[in-house]
């Protein structure tokens, strides 16, 4: 087994990667929004809650942290590299075209077929060269993986250490200016972003419990986590699809196992309702995945405690998308 202490950077390795970030943009906020610890307090009894606002970085999502840690240190460790290519449904996308344009990178970026239009936009917008492949997220990563193979381009993977370095550093500015936290609760994707809540944590010393969320619908981290291996389990959540997962990482895995307290599912119509509480409470718009963590935090009443933090990790939604989540009820409970 691989301990997270073992493969987690530590508190000084975090320090420096939020001052190379810092270069290119400044520490999100992190709010306790009076509506929404009314919300969560009705359901259960009186509770402050803590939301990080990485909808607010320059790429709308957490993603872009992980992607100026990698880039930074290719062009340190592989000045040789012209182009990279990956795999993404849009954030990680973006992030790696919002990095690699700093440094002269071509970006080579694998989408599904059908992906959200407005996220591939977005990709382009910045500058990545956009292939359409495959039926699902698994199938995009294998093409790109082939297209490594073909071309010799440098291969970016969706989940590595040092995208986690990265991402490490919100949890770590969320950690350090809140009060601390009962629990923390974290969507996981591909698992960067839970992990690197799991790095600062540690690194801290800190006794939050951080919680992983998964959407019912592509349950394959929880199946894993419970199985204590990696389990393949095919994806059908209509709304979060920042979080449908297929296939986890193994390395992933082991760091979840490791520091996770527990794994959440909710589904679709919790993710909804609560994209819908994040607009109606806070006027921030957040993605599927964005408000994974938010749905868990409330269908977990009253089990986090009375001080909880989630992330917003993204609020990259296509606006018809948004507007059918709002349709559908768009006053507060």
């Amino acid at each position: 087994m691989v301990s997270d202490e073992a493969v987690l950077s530590g508190l000084e390795e975090i320090e420096v990667a939020a001052e190379l970030i810092y270069q290119s943009m400044p520490a999100t906020p992190q709010y306790s929004w009076p509506l929404l610890n009314e919300r969560a307090s009705k359901i259960a009894g009186a509770v402050e809650v803590w939301v990080k606002h990485e909808n607010h970085t320059p790429v709308g999502a957490f993603k872009v942290r992980g992607g100026l840690v990698y880039m930074d240190w290719l062009r340190r460790e592989r000045p040789e590299v012209k182009t990279v290519v990956s795999a993404t449904r849009g954030n990680h996308g973006q992030s790696m075209a919002f990095a690699g344009r700093q440094l002269g990178l071509r970006v080579v970026i694998v989408v599904p077929l059908g992906n959200s239009p407005e996220k591939n936009r977005a990709m382009r917008c910045l500058g990545a060269e956009l292939v359409e492949f495959g039926h699902d997220f698994q199938e995009a990563s294998e093409h790109a993986a082939s297209l490594k193979e073909k071309f010799g381009w440098h291969r970016v993977p969706s989940f590595d250490l040092l995208l986690v370095k990265g991402v490490s550093t919100y949890a770590w500015e969320m950690f350090t200016a809140c009060p601390e936290l009962d629990t923390f609760y974290v969507p996981i994707g591909m698992g960067s972003g839970s992990c690197g809540a799991i790095a600062a944590r540690n690194a801290l010393g800190l006794k939050t419990k951080v919680i992983g969320v998964v959407s019912s619908h592509a349950p394959a981290y929880a199946l894993s986590f419970a199985a204590g291996h990696v389990r393949e389990h095919e994806s059908a959540t209509r709304i979060a699809d920042g979080v449908a997962c297929r296939q986890p990482d193994p390395t992933a895995l082991e760091i979840l196992k490791a520091g996770l307290d527990r794994i959440v599912m909710v589904d679709d119509e919790a993710v909804k309702e609560a994209m819908r509480a994040y607009f109606v409470d806070t006027h921030n718009v957040a993605e599927g995945a964005g408000a994974v963590g938010l749905a868990a935090l409330l269908q977990d009443r009253p089990s986090g405690g009375a001080r909880v933090g989630t992330v917003l990790c993204g609020g990259n939604v296509d606006s018809d998308v948004f507007a059918r989540v709002l349709g559908d009820q768009c006053l507060p409970k």
